[in-house]
């Protein structure tokens, strides 16, 4: 048996999951610095110690030994345990979207942006995502409207969207309905739940199987670490420097999935009208 992989910091899911193993898990796909495994039922995956953190993340002391297959044994004995800190209190919605269009305004500071994001600078999206342009306005367009149904028929069009593991549309729906589940009221909140369930449904037979888990998550409010800091930022009134920090962060997560669920989420506080014209 293969010497166990000592675990410095895990997400609470990834813990659960773990203790339910009892550290044993499958490898379901060995990426080059990173594994998505399978303990018990639930997916999650292992890092490298300067991965961002999330509540299926496993983030070893060093380097993932890579290519990694069969059966694996986790030592999660002496691991923190890392769960998002949203305890923000009462949100005011108003000043949540002040700040997203402020930061909007400067996301070049950011960086460059990538995939969905561009169409929030007012470019014309690129290949493979140049006719998705109306389905992305259209689902921001529902955001602003709580149209549901509307917001339904747009995430469909998105879903799948894209290369890899975790298509481009996949994370825009996402980042927009993790601003829901983190800003709304609990009426609101619950309205886009239920929405959410359904196209987490259509996932499941339309995307690749780790993307439609991750999309659930979003849709449910678990994300990122960065993402959550950045949800935070805006709910308390931090600075806007903070703010950008938190999305830089955020848009160093694959190829350009930190930027496309950057997208989602600030479209869903920033109506189209205002793209172009901050």
């Amino acid at each position: 048996m293969d010497a166990p992989i000592i675990i410095a910091t895990l997400g609470w899911l990834a813990r659960d999951a773990l203790v339910g193993a009892r550290g044993r898990a499958r490898v379901v796909a060995s990426l080059a610095r990173s594994a998505y495994v399978r303990a018990g039922d639930e997916l999650i995956w292992i890092g490298a110690p300067d991965s961002p953190l999330h509540g299926r993340a496993v983030l070893g002391h060093s380097a993932v030994p890579t290519p990694l297959e069969g059966d694996v044994t986790l030592d999660v004995g002496h691991a923190s345990v890392w769960r998002p800190d949203d305890t923000a209190g009462d949100v005011d919605r108003r000043s949540v979207a002040d700040s997203a269009r402020s930061m909007l305004a400067r996301l070049g500071e950011v960086g460059t942006p990538e995939g969905f994001a561009t169409l929030l600078t007012g470019a014309t999206l690129r290949f493979p995502f140049d006719g998705a342009a109306p389905a992305a306005r259209a689902l921001a367009l529902a955001s602003h409207g709580d149209d549901l149904d509307a917001a339904t028929r747009a995430a469909t069009q998105l879903i799948g969207l894209g290369p890899g593991l975790t298509p481009a549309g996949d994370d825009f729906i996402g980042g927009v309905f993790f601003a829901h589940a983190t800003f709304d009221h609990a009426d609101a909140r619950e309205k886009w739940r239920r929405a959410g369930d359904r196209i987490g449904t259509r996932a499941r037979q339309a995307t690749h199987p780790i993307s439609a888990v991750l999309l659930a998550d979003l849709i449910a409010g678990r994300g990122h670490a960065p993402l959550h800091e950045l949800a935070r930022d805006l709910a308390i009134g931090a600075t806007l420097p903070a703010s950008l920090d938190a999305a830089r962060r955020l848009t160093r997560i694959g190829h350009s999935s930190g930027w496309d669920m950057l997208a989602g989420f600030l479209a869903a506080l920033v109506p189209p009208a205002c793209w172009e014209t901050i």
